[in-house]
């Protein structure tokens, strides 16, 4: 049977049943749980199953015009792509030229700079294995960092997707608490401007929720006192808030975490001590934090998820990658098992190979 209009075969629209499957599985894990990194693969399935079958409708409409389109954005779209690709390793080391003039040098600010010239040494040393090393050897060497990498890239993708995905969580304006995470102190005792971007969130979120409802929420400024710090981060960040309005009744000093594990701790110590019952808790943080720090709000047992302060572009190279490693890390039993089997694939295949 055909569709009269487009000339579309009955069987594509059997086909859509594919990605409305997958949209609804992460729709539904999604809403009970947005701090799932599991989550992101649920949507990849969906993204790229909706893309295959709208690719399929549109070949199927047999409209030349409508197919030329299409085709020309798809090949832009992948000359963009190539173009990052091939030019990655040099944005990477520019990323790292402007991030060494701006900040501090720090390991922590310089995994651009690390992975750029990764990239670039990468095929030279797989030269140099396929020249002097044993051909079987050479194999080992080459299939298992390629194995490791796509792995690395897997995961590294899909936690990708998932913060930019968790962006778009917009909380209602009926928040009972507000937890500002901290960050380093300036001089001592100085609210940074990246801690400052993160209070002015949480002021903006404030004032919005007691001009739409009347209700105000209490603030709860987490952050502990550094060895390089004369006042806890907590103190600061709420003398920052009361110094810009913020009625002191609403504002809390949490003065003695040292982590974001701590920081969801003390702070979920401090909303039950007040008697909430059921509160309705957002946290506030950079937005490339956002997403670990929800997951690390699940593992503390705080039903909390986060809302996003400004970041400058040119700082979230580093700050993503970062969050990531640590993501990574965080599992690392899990990937040990999983890249250990990877090097038995590669010795099983390889001593298969040149049996």
């Amino acid at each position: 049977m055909q569709n009269e209009i487009f000339n579309i075969p009955a069987t594509y629209y059997l086909g859509w049943l594919i990605p409305l499957f997958f949209g609804v599985v992460f729709s539904i894990n999604y809403g009970i749980e947005k701090r799932r990194l599991g989550n992101g693969i649920w949507f990849s399935l969906f993204f790229y199953s909706f893309l295959t079958l709208l690719a399929m409708t549109i070949l199927g409409t047999n409209n030349r015009w409508l197919i030329v389109i299409s085709i020309v954005l798809f090949v832009i779209l992948l000359m963009l792509i190539g173009i990052v690709f091939v030019l990655q390793a040099f944005l990477l080391l520019w990323n790292a030229w402007i991030v060494w003039k701006r900040e501090s040098h720090t390991l922590a600010n310089m995994l651009t700079l690390f992975l750029g010239i990764a990239i670039l040494i990468a095929p030279f040393l797989t030269r140099l294995s396929t020249l002097y090393l044993p051909v079987p050897v050479a194999t080992v060497l080459n299939l298992f960092p390629a194995m490791v990498i796509f792995y690395v890239l897997f995961w590294f993708y899909n936690y990708l997707t998932m913060l930019v995905i968790y962006q778009f969580n917009h909380p209602r304006y009926k928040q009972d608490y507000l937890i500002v995470l901290g960050a380093g102190l300036l001089n001592g005792n100085e609210v940074s401007p990246l801690l400052g971007q993160r209070i002015d969130r949480a002021l903006r979120f404030y004032r919005k929720q007691v001009k739409k409802t009347g209700r105000a929420p209490v603030i709860i400024f987490s952050g502990g006192q550094g060895g390089d710090e004369t006042v806890p981060e907590g103190v600061a960040m709420r003398q920052y808030a009361l110094d810009r309005g913020l009625p002191a009744a609403d504002a809390i000093a949490e003065d003695r975490s040292k982590t974001t594990y701590e920081n969801m701790i003390f702070s979920k110590q401090i909303i039950e001590d007040r008697g909430a019952v059921k509160p309705r808790v957002t946290f506030v943080t950079n937005g490339y934090h956002t997403f670990r720090a929800g997951m690390i709000a699940r593992k503390a047992g705080l039903k909390a998820n986060g809302i996003g302060a400004h970041t400058a572009k040119f700082f979230l190279p580093n700050a993503i990658l970062r969050e990531y490693i640590a993501i990574f890390v965080g599992n690392k039993r899990w990937h040990a098992v999983a890249i250990g089997l990877m090097l038995v694939l590669t010795l099983v295949l390889t001593w298969a190979e040149y049996q």
